[in-house]
């Protein structure tokens, strides 16, 4: 994952809906950024949970929050509509973002090795810079982590 202090990239990818967001979108914001592996996964879904329960503090803060998987638009309709998000939610089929900010890597799970998403979490201040950057976050905590390096 890239380090804090580094220039984030900037990148365009699908909402839900199929409409365009770029993080230069949100220049002059503090973004979380979060990375995750697959929608409706009991890891991801406890990790969005969180961030939904928690975003009213994130929004009293004007910080936007992002989610970004390689899932399709459809499997984040279902996601954000299954669990109440009320956070954005990009498609990156592609892993434009993904591979930009390092975060596809090989993995192992039940003794098979594969490349997949590191669930990783960073912020971006309004200038552009990462200012915080985690990864193998644990899903339930990472919102809570976050707000406590926004509160700093």
């Amino acid at each position: 994952m890239l380090a804090a202090g580094t220039k984030a990239p900037d990148f365009t990818l699908s909402d839900k809906d199929g409409n365009p967001v770029s993080l230069s979108d949100f220049a002059g914001k503090t973004v979380v950024l979060y990375f995750y592996p697959k929608d409706n996964t009991p890891g991801c879904s406890k990790q969005a949970c969180a961030y939904r329960d928690h975003h009213a503090e994130f929004t009293a803060k004007d910080v936007v929050v992002i989610g970004i998987s390689k899932d399709s638009q459809k499997a984040h309709t279902n996601f954000i509509a299954k669990y109440d998000l009320p956070f954005l939610l990009l498609s990156d089929p592609e892993l434009e973002a993904i591979t930009a900010y390092d975060v596809w890597h090989e993995k192992t799970m039940c003794g098979k090795t594969s490349m997949g998403v590191v669930r990783s979490t960073c912020v971006i201040d309004p200038s552009g810079m990462i200012v915080y950057a985690a990864e193998k976050v644990k899903p339930d905590a990472d919102p809570l982590n976050v707000l406590a390096f926004l509160a700093q």
